[in-house]
């Protein structure tokens, strides 16, 4: 890290202290004063003042051998229920807010490790005529729908592979059952970041859906608007898309995502290079 003396000393320390704590992870949960001064650019000197004062704070611990860790403050603060612990208590205050937004039901779906998705929870549309979500928990294939087809696409390329080697379950008429066809969707939705769906899984439902990230820059999850087809033209969906984008990365920042783990989480979603000779 390079040092801006035009910077508020306050202000630079702060920056500092943070580039510290990004340090340490599950590979490295303890270091020592040169391992976090090559880390962060810092002088050893720097580094080693910084650490006296946050371990005053309760942000850093020291360990054996000179080495430092995170500290009790940084436990209590992840487990005082001011940070949300489930994709679903970071999501909540969103989806009423996307519900009064659009007008729509809003839902949070979560990516199930055997590559199937459910559904959390929603808030429902005030309209007499809505979408509403029954199937909670139940696993729906990852190609149904705007949340799977999301999901999907910003899934490890191996995973994408796999389902686009088929078959691929037609449930409506407009369910996508060409893996060309759903091949090129996904790469539309990694460029655009939200997903729609044309009454592919559900009779007379269109919806759109964007991504939910962790800490590791995984797609956990989604966020979706879905509503009749009769409210939902597709430039209406566009516009639900550019909503949902910015809500569903609200709720990943809430589970620890930056921009450089969700970039890196998405070029390992992409279709890899094809070198030519």
């Amino acid at each position: 890290m390079q040092e801006n003396p035009g910077r508020h000393g306050s202000v630079q320390s702060i920056d500092r202290a943070v580039a510290i704590l990004r340090c340490f992870d599950a590979r490295t949960p303890d270091l020592g004063i040169s391992d976090l001064a090559r880390a962060t650019g810092l002088s050893t000197s720097t580094v080693h003042r910084l650490l006296l004062a946050m371990q005053e704070n309760g942000l850093i611990r020291q360990t054996a051998h000179r080495r430092y860790a995170l500290g009790p403050l940084v436990a209590q603060l992840a487990h005082s229920g001011g940070i949300p612990a489930t994709l679903r208590d970071a999501a909540m205050p969103v989806l009423r807010a996307l519900r009064d937004e659009t007008e729509e039901t809003a839902a949070v779906h979560e990516l199930l490790p055997s590559g199937q998705r459910v559904v959390l929870d929603q808030v429902e549309s005030r309209h007499q005529l809505r979408r509403t979500y029954t199937e909670f928990g139940i696993p729906v294939p990852l190609p149904l729908g705007a949340p799977g087809k999301v999901l999907l696409a910003f899934s490890p390329w191996e995973r994408q592979v796999k389902v686009l080697a088929g078959p691929l379950e037609q449930v409506l008429p407009q369910t996508i059952t060409d893996p060309v066809v759903l091949a090129a969707q996904l790469a539309e939705i990694r460029t655009q970041g939200f997903a729609k769906s044309l009454s592919e899984r559900t009779p007379g439902i269109r919806s759109v859906a964007a991504p939910v990230f962790d800490f590791s820059g995984q797609a956990v999850g989604c966020l979706s608007v879905s509503g009749p087809e009769m409210r939902m033209p597709e430039e209406r969906m566009d516009e639900f898309g550019e909503r949902v984008v910015p809500a569903a990365w609200s709720v990943s920042e809430l589970l620890g995502a930056t921009p450089a783990e969700r970039d890196l989480g998405t070029a390992r979603a992409s279709e890899p290079a094809v070198s030519r000779s």
